[in-house]
């Protein structure tokens, strides 16, 4: 194969990786909102909560929108099999981030009739919904999902469908295996930790940062027990290997282990990213001064993700793996855009820095000032 169509197939799935490890990291916007009456003990807790993640909701919902559509252009028959077959699952995810949104525009309008703590309430629908299915579709890439693929479809003039799921579940049938329920777990407990950090760093109230602290500890203890399991089993189970020669799919013992042992720097990604996360927490608890935890585990929780992500797609590995048909797993050869569209656009995310440049920008000038309740009195905007 051309080595310049490898490299944009390689080049485009870090691309890929890279979005889903932010999303990942701004799930803390989902987090936060889950805690909102856990830790809001009064009316003006729960409004300064409110406007700590809501200044920052559209990067999530952005990344989210920005990933889908990285994902078509770049790997279009992973898009059409999986959110044009496993839809309810998709659909139901997405219902979450709308009524997110809707949620924090009209919480204090005037006329509400359904009241702001009916929409408070959604808020913490989004913040558990949100991070536990996206956790959970993300395990199918390690554990498999119950498709077919038929390319020869294309020349039926009557029904040209490339894929189709194999049952009548369309994506609810992840939750059938307890290990993507692990890892939806691992990433919920994840977002409500990153959560608790970044009101510690963007709020300033002595009572609601206080009980901050202690929530960590109480989510760090389950997040620990599920992320530890889910890897434990991914580094021990058989993975999904492509064949160099022929491109057939095998089962091969170890495989993700395998992938991380061949190449170390997704390995040393994976131990800076897990060690920040744990720095940054334990810092966070251990001293009562120390605002900073979020930019430890943020930056930890980028790096993990991102060398999970390479190590299921590099090195030969089936990235959408078939339970219904071996055969029919995906890898990023197999499910590529052309190699003219892949270069186009290649030349269109040269942008991509000036784009992380504006964000970092916006992120600072909306964070200048800590979150108060004086603030929440005065401001000119508040949800």
């Amino acid at each position: 194969m051309d080595s310049t169509y490898i490299f944009l197939q390689h080049y485009w799935w870090f691309l890929v990786s890279l979005l889903g490890a932010l999303l990942v990291f701004l799930l803390f916007v989902q987090g936060g909102n889950s805690l909102l009456f856990r830790l809001g003990r009064s009316e003006e807790e729960r409004t300064m909560m409110v406007n700590s993640t809501g200044r920052k909701w559209e990067f999530t919902f952005t990344t989210l929108v920005t990933f889908g559509g990285a994902f078509f252009a770049s790997f279009p028959l992973f898009y059409s099999t999986s959110f044009g077959g496993a839809y309810w699952l998709w659909m139901i995810i997405l219902f979450s981030f709308v009524l997110q949104a809707v949620s924090y525009e009209f919480q204090s309008k005037i006329g509400n009739w359904l009241g702001k703590r009916t929409y408070q309430y959604f808020l913490v629908f989004n913040g558990v919904v949100g991070p536990l299915l996206l956790g959970a579709a993300v395990a199918t890439f390690f554990t498999g999902s119950n498709f077919v693929v038929s390319k020869a479809n294309l020349t039926d003039e009557m029904m040209p469908v490339i894929s189709h799921w194999a049952n009548g579940w369309h994506g609810l049938d992840a939750f059938g295996n307890p290990w993507n329920l692990v890892l939806g777990l691992a990433v919920f407990f994840l977002a409500r930790l990153l959560g608790n950090l970044y009101f510690i760093n963007n709020i300033r109230h002595d009572g609601l940062i206080a009980r901050c602290r202690r929530q960590l500890v109480t989510d760090a203890v389950p997040f620990l027990i599920f992320f530890l399991a889910f890897v434990a089993y991914v580094l021990t189970k058989d993975g999904f290997a492509a064949d160099a020669e022929s491109g057939q799919i095998v089962m091969e013992p170890y495989k993700y282990l395998r992938n991380l042992l061949d190449m170390p720097y997704l390995l040393a990604l994976f131990v800076l990213g897990v060690a920040g996360v744990l720095f940054g927490l334990a810092k966070s608890v251990f001293s009562k001064t120390c605002t900073s935890g979020i930019w430890f585990a943020g930056t930890g929780t980028v790096l993990t993700v991102l060398a999970l992500l390479l190590a299921v797609g590099y090195n030969g590995t089936a990235y959408y793996p078939s339970t219904a048909d071996l055969q029919s797993s995906l890898t990023i050869a197999n499910s590529c855009s052309s190699k003219f569209t892949l270069k186009t656009m290649a030349y269109v995310s040269v942008l991509v820095p000036f784009v992380l440049a504006y964000i970092v920008y916006a992120w600072r000038a909306i964070d200048r000032k800590p979150i108060t309740a004086e603030e929440m009195k005065e401001g000119e905007h508040t949800y």
